[in-house]
């Protein structure tokens, strides 16, 4: 799979195995592992604060489905348009590849204010909140897949850990940023349980929240910088698609972090 000499020879199947037509890929393991374990934390988060099982149960519903969708919708509409707008069709052809996390952030953004409307009867800041604390760490699960498929990775590199992508005939070693985005949603993850464990920060609606999306959309920004580009429109671009997604969320999260540290804690009351 792969091997050191100067660089990082990066060959990884992307299949774990297949019978007939039926494959089992590395990517779709990894997102479904990264689901199953947020579900158990969030799970455990939730129950800590003696919140009903029916709630839980249907707020990672909505947020499984509103992913997969967001995120198929936010590749075709932001990065393939061109190209899905005259093959409508393969929209649904999920397997073929293509997926947006900003698309699935927006997506999950619109799941919760539902769920909130419908279920909670509370704000949307309670469930995103919560919820975001396991999404980094799905996060950090999806970018590996994308290592294991050998796709949204940097530019030429000359640094010891430079990989080779060898199955899409790469020659030269190019920036593994999906390991340096990875490395960051785990941090993010990290920071977030500290901050829900240790402060009173689920009680400032909207704190966590800012938290998440400064810890996952800054790095992405700068990683951008030496990461290739997605689609072949974004090369005469000074900020790519990915930076220009990125700002706002960091700019809403700067606004989130600074409404909840002037407005008093609530104690939610569970019914």
């Amino acid at each position: 799979m792969l091997s050191i000499l100067n660089f990082i020879h990066w060959n990884a199947d992307p299949e774990i195995f297949r019978i007939g037509s039926f494959a089992v890929r590395w990517y779709g393991l990894l997102f479904a592992s990264g689901f199953l374990i947020g579900y158990y934390i969030g799970e455990k988060m939730l129950r800590s604060e003696n919140v009903s099982q029916r709630w839980i149960d249907s707020l990672f519903f909505y947020i499984i489905i509103a992913t997969v969708v967001g995120a198929r919708l936010g590749h075709v509409i932001f990065y393939g348009w061109e190209h899905y707008s005259r093959h409508p069709l393969e929209i649904f052809m999920t397997w073929k590849g293509g997926l947006a996390s900003h698309g699935g952030a927006i997506g999950i953004l619109l799941a919760l204010w539902i769920h909130s409307r419908l279920v909670t009867k509370r704000t949307m800041l309670w469930s995103l909140d919560r919820i975001v604390v396991p999404t980094a760490l799905v996060a950090a699960f999806i970018r590996t897949g994308n290592l294991m498929n050998s796709e949204i990775y940097g530019i030429q590199t000359s640094l010891p850990w430079g990989f080779i992508f060898e199955r899409n005939a790469e020659t030269i070693a190019k920036h593994p940023t999906q390991i340096y985005e990875a490395l960051f949603y785990l941090l993010a993850f990290g920071v977030l349980m500290y901050f829900y464990l240790k402060t009173s920060a689920k009680n400032r609606p909207g704190m966590l929240l800012g938290i998440f999306f400064i810890l996952i959309f800054t790095p992405r920004f700068f990683i951008e910088f030496i990461k290739e580009d997605q689609e072949a429109f974004e090369a005469g671009m000074r900020l790519n698609m990915g930076q220009w997604l990125s700002v706002p969320f960091v700019l809403a999260g700067i606004g989130l972090i600074w409404r909840a540290m002037i407005k008093p804690e609530v104690i939610f009351k569970n019914p």
